[in-house]
């Protein structure tokens, strides 16, 4: 059984091992992948493994050995699933493996936001803290948590531990799914108030956006949401860039129609030099990182050796198509 990996190197730098899936068959690992070389590298293989590259229709109709494809996140939209279903190819995810680790970042981003740690911090390595007339100083307002409105867009895994973790900070959740029905009467469902997405974005003093990106919701943070927003209150993205217009984010930074925007993911990923949220007031980025932490990876791991095991063995799992 042949066992490609066409873009490894994001799951594994070189801290966890590629020994399961080594038990499974004849693995072989690129780093990353061109567009130019996947089809020779994916060359005889059965089984795929992919995490950013893209396998469309045009490609697995080249590929007629091809039996399954894992994608080595929750996200697929790399994979065309219908094209794959029709030619006999199974695709699987893996889903929740992040969920703590991207549940950690939301707040990573919303308390520096909030207490600005990371600014006062080089201003002491400056030496302003050492010419300070007084025992403290600070140049930015310092905002607390408890008490606020925290806004979650989506109530999937992550949505759920991040409304968690906003209780314990002592702040009121307000949650915007497409079937909240599902949540009535439940544990979690009855920590939190489920309202309008218009509404939803005018009454919190953050918004954490944790839905799937799709037809309904690409843009959904667009100019007239924006404006729905306290001047005062947060944007976090830790979900896909895409579900926000970046120009129009940018416009309502630089104008003060929000007090500051949190962001892990971009609609474009490495960014051009171009966007103009790279130079918006009060935008902190992360670089896509929220789910990278090792124990994240090594849950993602386990679990992909997981999903090729089990279609090997007839009964696949996490099936996505």
């Amino acid at each position: 059984m042949k066992i490609v990996v066409l873009d490894g190197y994001t799951l594994n730098p070189g801290d966890l091992d590629w020994s399961g899936l080594e038990s499974l068959g004849t693995l072989r690992v690129h780093e990353r992948t061109p567009k130019d070389l996947v089809l020779d590298r994916a060359s005889g293989a059965e089984i795929l493994l992919t995490n950013k590259v893209v396998l469309g229709a045009e490609e697995m109709a080249q590929l007629p050995q091809l039996r399954y494809i894992g994608v080595l996140a929750t996200g697929y939209n790399v994979v065309d699933t219908a094209a794959a279903r029709q030619q006999g190819i199974v695709v699987t995810n893996v889903p929740a493996y992040g969920t703590a680790s991207v549940a950690q970042m939301v707040f990573a981003l919303l308390l520096e936001l909030s207490a600005q740690v990371g600014h006062h911090a080089a201003r002491v390595r400056e030496g302003l803290w050492s010419r300070s007339p007084d025992f403290c100083f600070w140049e930015r307002p310092l905002v607390e948590l408890d008490g606020l409105t925290l806004g979650i867009v989506g109530f999937g895994a992550i949505g759920r531990r991040v409304a968690l973790l906003g209780r314990a900070f002592g702040m009121e959740v307000l949650v915007h799914t497409g079937h909240p029905e599902k949540y009535r009467g439940t544990p979690e469902g009855d920590e939190v108030k489920f309202v309008g997405l218009d509404a939803l974005f005018a009454a919190c003093d953050a918004v954490s956006l944790h839905c799937p990106l799709n037809e309904g919701t690409h843009g959904m943070v667009d100019a007239r949401r924006l404006a729905l927003m306290k001047p005062t209150s947060y944007l976090i993205n830790t979900g896909r860039g895409a579900l926000v217009d970046e120009g129009a984010l940018a416009a309502a930074l630089n104008a003060g129609g929000i007090a500051g925007a949190g962001l892990d993911v971009l609609s474009t990923e490495p960014p051009p030099a171009s966007n103009p949220l790279l130079q918006a007031k009060n935008c902190c980025i992360t670089p896509h990182i929220a789910w990278a932490t090792r124990a994240a990876r090594s849950r993602l791991m386990a679990t992909a050796v997981a999903n090729v095991g089990a279609f090997l063995a007839g009964k696949p799992q996490n099936v996505v198509n």
